[in-house]
């Protein structure tokens, strides 16, 4: 089998590679596209990208993303950039018949105020948080498109939602980087310099679920190895935290002992996150495995060797 992984030079697509190699797959038999090479949201570039890597199976993970004030940012570049992609990517799937397509979606495609744990039935019953609602639609809509690939022309399409990750090569730009990498950045930054304080973004009273980059790279293996089904599958641990407890859980493990100054002129974003992961765990053996706490404490390590 051949495998064409979009995004696996990036954060998740590092570990799921990682991950593929231990498990057999030949080095030649896996195919990591480069952006200087294939921009895909070109359709040019897509065919280009088939006919060179001739996979059987693609799992795309290759996105635009970034954290609440990276989608406030840039909404029109988000949606397009996400919508290509896989517009392009499915549509050749469909032309070279490849024999598995699997889609990673965001959790940001729920609604804003859907229901605690959020279940994959919830999905369409809202409008998603405002501030990354065109990121999380451009990602929905290619759950439908692969639904109607399946029903239309046999497509075994399958498609995943993420909880938010986190874990070591994570972004840790502040200028688009998640909550947890900015925060772990924050906090080693002001221990360094021996600030008395560091400010968050927001109230702190969100709260999020968060699923370690290693665990996340298990789930979408399995499911590209066992899952075949139109449903969605939600991927996450089961478990969330508010931002003022993962802010205060971060500050002593990043060792820095000032003070947390909330600026509430920054949104909190959606309300609560957390997911029903049944349906994972029932239809492919996935179950996450590594505590928030020590995957934190790995991921700092790994920041703090790097900066």
């Amino acid at each position: 089998m051949r495998y064409l992984v979009t995004g696996g030079a990036g954060f998740l697509g590092s570990h799921i590679c990682a991950r593929m190699l231990a498990g057999g797959v030949a080095e030649g038999d896996l195919f990591v596209p480069r952006i200087e090479d294939f921009d895909l949201t070109q359709p040019e570039a897509v065919e280009r990208l088939y006919r060179q890597s001739k996979p059987d199976v693609v799992i795309h993970l290759a996105a635009q993303v970034g954290g609440i004030g990276a989608n406030q940012a840039n909404p029109g570049r988000y949606f397009y950039s996400n919508m290509a992609m896989g517009l392009h990517l499915i549509e050749g799937a469909r032309v070279h018949a490849i024999k598995k397509f699997v889609q990673i979606g965001t959790i940001c495609a729920y609604p804003k105020f859907t229901p605690v744990p959020f279940k994959e039935e919830d999905l369409w019953n809202g409008y998603p948080e405002e501030t990354n609602a065109p990121y999380g639609i451009a990602k929905k809509a290619l759950l439908v498109m692969c639904q109607a690939y399946r029903q239309q022309y046999g497509m075994n399409a399958v498609y995943l939602l993420p909880v938010n990750l986190y874990g070591p090569r994570d972004n840790f730009d502040p200028a688009s980087s998640h909550v947890i990498p900015a925060l772990i950045r924050k906090c080693v930054e002001a221990k360094r310099a021996g600030a008395d304080h560091i400010t968050a973004w927001g109230t702190g009273s969100a709260s999020r679920e968060f699923l370690y980059v290693d665990d996340a790279a298990e789930g979408v293996v399995l499911a590209a190895q066992k899952y075949n089904d139109a449903d969605p599958v939600n991927l996450g641990a089961g478990r969330e935290i508010t931002i003022k407890d993962l802010t205060v859980l971060v500050a002593r493990l990043s060792g820095f002992k000032g003070g947390i100054v909330w600026d509430p002129s920054k949104p909190d974003g959606q309300p609560r996150r957390c997911l029903d992961t049944t349906r994972a765990r029932e239809r492919f053996g996935f179950t996450a495995k590594t505590k928030l706490e020590d995957g934190l404490a790995k991921t700092i390590a790994w920041y703090e060797a790097q900066a």
